[in-house]
């Protein structure tokens, strides 16, 4: 973390003013570095899957939030010191202090409390628990306004499109809705500097599928792919996709899909193969909508955290939304061929409505034709009154039914990741320590094109003619697309160490040879190996490098 702060990639917000918990600034070389990871995101969970991208509003009508339970179940349990003010946590504190992992329920924290005695660091009491939402509430208009939340997950902005989504996607299942934006929650006390932030960012896929058909067409690609799965029963297997899905350990194929999918995702990114795993949900721990739940995980020095989530959340969500909007969040699924199905249908009987309901008889008989024969009576709604008729109302007659499909309401596979905690997973993940030259080296070990500067371009002397032509080569490659830096300060040595530091793969280095044929030096930040090749060829050389993670000393002849 210190290196993180004093070349630029992490900064405490507010840091002027006595900074805050929960925010961070990503200074300009993690800033970068994010951004490339999320423009890898979208080649994998966009580009190269059925889905499209989308951008929702940061701040959420009270509505849709009374919608998804956030308003009423979106809460944690808090504990309150009489003597000092201060706020924790419970479930958090209780696990710091008494080093026991306790149930988030009221009883269990009240009951820890009173077991233990459990006093505040200042020494103080604590007050009652109480239930604390984790939205930031806020108004929308003057006056009184109206009452909105910052959003605390991108999800919902999807859901609440999706009538939209769908028709732009023909109603086709399935297909995928991305979308990367800040999310924000209202953390009661945040530690462990980026891992728990209160305002985070996030790149989530909604993927909608039929709900008795959860595959994926592209399913072979990582069928036979190995990995580290803990079940629900805390079981670890080394274990293919294939047979995780054969033997009912994941609950579908999209599922494993997707899990297969992520994985590859962060391997790409830097991430390390033994530091990764994906853990199950246990049955108390699942979300009460999701059929299953599985946590990628990464081992760093806070211990294995969460970077992703991937739930099947079923039709929780478009349900919700559909009931309290009013609106239909189904799709028309077709049938291969027209099913010709016999059905009870209700034929209304006009000489017994008309006398009891009067004006109302021909609105009520059009609402008994399209209603389901289920029992000796059937209810109806009319103009919001509900409305029960006996079987002297009506007639029930059996007719055959040509039906070319059916209505469904898809089911979601969300694969939900926090892409602050899986930045900093990467850099922890490539931070390394070598010897070189007899002096221990720092470096990081960053895939090339996550890197936030890709080349640096150093003088061998600080003088002329050496700088001019190094700022002409600088110039050339930013031109060409390159993140690319110049450095003319202090010996050689020291700046390839500096830019060994923060992770840049190559560094070019004009000398004095290149003034009697036109070429320079690329070095390798991880071999520290060197060639020399014509300054005219760097833009392509360079292009071919950062497409593999071969060593420039691998190449041989071919840059000579």
């Amino acid at each position: 973390m210190e290196m993180l702060v004093r070349r630029g990639f992490l900064w405490q917000s507010f840091e002027i003013y006595g900074g805050m918990a929960g925010f961070i600034d990503y200074a300009p070389l993690g800033n970068n570095l994010r951004r490339k990871i999320e423009n890898i995101w979208r080649e994998f969970f966009v580009i190269n899957e059925r889905s499209v991208e989308i951008d929702t509003p940061l701040i959420g009508i009270e509505e849709v939030f009374i919608a998804s339970g956030h308003a009423t179940s979106f809460v944690d349990i808090a504990i309150e010191c009489e003597k000092c003010g201060r706020v924790y946590r419970a479930d958090h504190y209780i696990k710091e202090k008494l080093n026991l992992e306790v149930e988030a329920s009221m009883n269990a924290i009240k009951e820890v409390l009173q077991t233990y005695d459990l006093k505040c660091e200042c020494g103080g009491k604590f007050r009652e628990p109480f239930y604390m939402n984790l939205m930031f509430s806020t108004k929308i208009g003057a006056g009184k306004g109206k009452s909105a939340y910052l959003r605390p997950e991108t999800a919902q902005g999807i859901f609440v499109a999706f009538k939209r989504l769908a028709t732009y996607f023909r109603e086709k299942l399935p297909f995928g809705v991305a979308q990367i934006g800040r999310a924000f929650r209202n953390e009661i006390s945040p530690r462990q500097g980026v891992i728990r932030l209160r305002e985070f960012n996030q790149a989530e896929l909604e993927f909608f599928v039929h709900p008795r058909e959860k595959k994926h067409p592209n399913f072979h690609e990582v069928a036979n792919d190995e990995l580290t799965l803990v079940d629900k029963f805390e079981k670890t297997h080394r274990i293919s996709l294939a047979k995780a899905v054969e033997k009912g350990i994941i609950a579908n194929e999209v599922l494993a899909y997707f899990i297969g999918k992520t994985r590859r995702f962060l391997l790409k990114i830097g991430i390390k193969d033994e530091k990764l795993r994906f853990r199950q949900h246990k049955d108390d721990e699942r979300a009460h909508y999701a059929s299953d739940c599985w946590d990628a995980e990464a081992l760093t020095s806070f211990g294995w955290i969460e970077i992703v989530g991937i739930a099947d959340r079923g039709n929780y969500d478009l349900s919700r939304h559909s009931k309290f909007s009013g609106e239909d969040l189904s799709v028309f699924v077709p049938y291969p061929k027209p099913v010709v199905i016999k059905k009870k249908k209700p034929v209304p009987k006009m000489n017994v409505l008309g006398p009891v309901f009067k004006e109302r008889a021909k609105k009520i008989a059009e609402a008994l034709e399209r209603a389901e024969v289920s029992s000796d009576f059937i209810e109806l709604e009319i103009d919001g009154e509900r409305i029960r008729l006996s079987s002297e109302f009506f007639e029930v007659k059996e007719v055959e039914e040509e039906v070319t499909g059916e209505r469904v309401i898809p089911h979601v596979i969300e694969p939900s990741f926090g892409l602050d905690r899986i930045s900093y997973a990467v850099l922890e993940h490539c931070y390394d320590k070598d010897i070189v030259e007899g002096e221990e080296r720092r470096v990081l070990r960053l895939k090339r094109w996550v890197a936030p500067i890709e080349v640096a371009v150093l003088p061998l002397l600080s003088r002329e003619p050496f700088t001019t032509k190094a700022l002409e080569i600088f110039s050339m490659l930013k031109r060409n697309g390159f993140y690319a830096d110049y450095d003319d300060s202090g010996s050689i040595g020291r700046r390839y160490r500096r830019y060994d530091e923060i992770g840049t793969p190559f560094c070019i280095t004009v000398d004095h040879q290149t003034f009697e044929d036109g070429t320079v030096t690329i070095r390798d930040r991880d071999t520290t190996g060197q060639v020399r090749v014509l300054i005219s060829d760097l833009p392509r050389i360079l292009r071919e490098l950062f497409s593999t993670e071969r060593s420039i000393e691998d190449f041989g002849e071919k840059f000579r």
